[in-house]
């Protein structure tokens, strides 16, 4: 089966969400095939067969794997032909360290920007993350999940602070989304949701920053032991 066949069939089965802009439409598709691991890491992306499965030209798809490549998503040869971007476990964790870090101050400064009804939500947001067994129900609580986090970058009220942010969320969401499927760290996962929000409501600068970072660092650890997981299983099945 050609590329393009395999794609349309992944987009009729998923039924995937469409957005106005084609580039954009394009690009979002895209960017959920890959963090469902439907496109994993090292797939190349032939342009012409992507246009044809997206029902799009070749411009947009150009466009969309452009944006793609901006959010470190995607990654090109030498001979400019784009692939699923395969960062190393050191390149991860050198993102996540940065991520808690901008998190930390995004905290601290939440602390004192944030108003009660945004604190409010965010614990809305925390208190809406379920238990998920079908894919959807999964995706959706991952979702929520980082909805959770950059709620609490937008109450920071810092505009370069949160471009950055989202920079490095885009980096990060395939390995966060494979981490946040392993069952074991989901009590301390939502154990430690619970000290950032107690840490805010209480308008503690030092300890909410403490939470979020100690949060990313069991972040690192979750997301070693998730690619772990994937190897090996990937191992099994080329026995």
């Amino acid at each position: 089966m050609s590329t393009a066949l395999k794609l349309i069939n992944i987009i009729e089965k998923d039924g995937l969400a469409r957005s106005p802009s084609l580039s954009e439409d394009a690009a979002l598709q895209l960017r959920e095939m890959i963090l469902l691991g439907q496109l994993p890491p090292g797939t190349q992306l032939p342009e012409r067969d992507l246009a044809q499965a997206l029902g799009v030209s070749r411009t947009p798809m150009r466009e969309a794997i452009r944006l793609l490549a901006n959010e470190g998503l995607v990654s090109y040869t030498h001979s400019r032909r784009p692939f699923v971007a395969d960062p190393s476990l050191a390149e991860i964790n050198d993102c996540l360290r940065v991520q808690g870090a901008l998190e930390a101050l995004a905290g601290q400064w939440a602390c004192a920007q944030a108003s009660d009804s945004e604190i409010d939500a965010i614990e809305q947001l925390n208190a809406s993350i379920k238990e998920a067994r079908g894919a959807e129900e999964q995706l959706q609580a991952f979702r929520l999940d980082m909805q959770f986090h950059q709620a609490i970058v937008a109450a920071a009220r810092n505009k370069a602070l949160a471009e950055t942010h989202t920079t490095y969320n885009a980096r990060l969401w395939r390995v966060r989304f494979l981490s946040s499927q392993r069952e074991e760290g989901r009590p301390e996962t939502r154990m430690e949701h619970s000290k950032i929000i107690d840490a805010l409501q209480a308008r503690d600068p030092r300890a909410t920053a403490e939470a979020l970072q100690n949060h990313l660092r069991t972040a690192e650890k979750n997301v070693a032991a998730a690619l772990a997981e994937l190897s090996s299983r990937s191992d099994e099945a080329s026995a």
